[in-house]
């Protein structure tokens, strides 16, 4: 399903975009991000995704095939979490990127796995962790594993309504967390795609967690290259589907 590839395509007069979609890792947006992928011409597209995570999300038996003894516990806590509301709210953590990938496939295009390796991206997290965070991390999986799925649902709607009004409190609350799993990846994926760019490709859908989407927009405007963003409140809402 996956590639990494680094075929170039030939430039044209055509200014081209680039067209980021913000997703909940959690939530079945399949249907919604299919049409907009499908609604738009497309030379590539881009995921928020490293290899690991795209072997395990293709095979989920590699999970188990492959143990992660050195993956600390918090991280394999917030984990379980992830799969466990993936399972309740749709198809199970990843499926957006499952479903992007499945279109990239059908329409011959190519995928790039433009996210840093998760291994780099831990280490880099937990050495900047303070104490605080790290409990206020830990406190967080746990009431995650035992909150009704309906309170999540309830999130969900609130977050969708004021996206911003979440982040601040992510920066508030865990200003490492912001900074290494936000705001470093937002420039190392912008300049993964302004790479894409150079190379000619002018017509590339990123498929990212909605957290990215307005910083990885303004990394991209900084290198000059234009976007587009819809966001996962749009994605979510029937109304706003082209």
């Amino acid at each position: 399903m996956w590639a990494s590839t680094s075929a170039g395509v030939v430039a044209s007069s055509d200014p081209g975009q680039i067209l980021v979609l913000g997703s909940a890792h959690v939530v079945d947006l399949a249907g919604p991000i299919r049409a907009r992928l499908n609604s738009v011409p497309l030379q590539a597209i881009a995921l928020e995704l490293d290899p690991e995570r795209a072997g395990v999300l293709e095979d989920p038996a590699q999970r188990a095939a492959r143990p992660r003894p050195s993956v600390p516990p918090l991280i394999r806590l917030w984990g379980l979490l992830q799969r466990r509301l993936g399972q309740q709210l749709g198809q199970g953590a990843g499926g957006e990127m499952r479903a992007a990938a499945g279109f990239a496939r059908e329409r011959q295009l190519p995928v790039f796995l433009i996210d840093d390796p998760f291994d780099q991206t831990i280490r880099r997290l937990l050495a900047a962790l303070s104490p605080n965070e790290r409990l206020r991390l830990l406190a967080g999986a746990v009431l995650g594993l035992v909150i009704p799925v309906r309170t999540v649902k309830r999130e969900l709607d609130h977050y969708s309504e004021a996206p911003e009004e979440y982040t601040e409190q992510i920066r508030a609350n865990f200003p490492s967390v912001a900074h290494i799993l936000i705001d470093e990846r937002n420039e190392h994926m912008a300049g993964r795609l302004e790479e894409m760019w150079r190379r000619g490709l002018r017509h590339i859908a990123v498929v990212v967690g909605d957290a990215h989407v307005p910083g990885l927009a303004e990394a991209l405007r900084r290198r000059q290259l234009p976007v587009e963003t819809v966001s996962f409140g749009e994605l979510r809402s029937p109304a706003t589907a082209p």
